[in-house]
């Protein structure tokens, strides 16, 4: 199983960037799926979490301005984010723990390479 997420960049306040999770070799049947991000001296913060069932739970402060958006042709799990703000500035992750592919399960914790998102005037 192989992450590769990709899509940072400097952005004005108020603007929006789409982060994309290519999961290898599919995202059909993932146990969970996440968005994380660490900033500068802090922890990794978890964003966004997507379980099996498609619910998906954000942390309060992304509430109301990130989606978690997907493509199951382009085995694509995205993360659109709108209104973003200085605080938003971090490296962003995907995680998928436990996936199913072709009568196999691959249990365990799974990262992409991190993205940088910045978000300055």
């Amino acid at each position: 199983v192989q992450l590769q997420a990709s899509g940072g960049g400097l952005v004005q306040p108020g603007g929006s960037l789409r982060l994309s999770c290519v999961v290898s070799p599919s995202i059909f049947s993932i146990d969970r799926m996440a968005w994380y991000r660490q900033a500068p001296g802090k922890q990794r913060e978890l964003v966004a979490v997507v379980n099996s069932g498609g619910v998906i739970n954000y942390v309060d402060s992304v509430k109301g301005r990130f989606t978690v958006p997907r493509d199951n042709a382009k085995n694509t799990v995205y993360l659109q984010m709108n209104s973003l703000k200085p605080e938003d500035t971090a490296v962003y992750y995907c995680l998928v723990n436990g996936l199913y592919y072709s009568g196999t399960y691959y249990g365990s914790d799974y990262w992409g390479q991190g993205t940088q998102v910045t978000v300055s005037s």
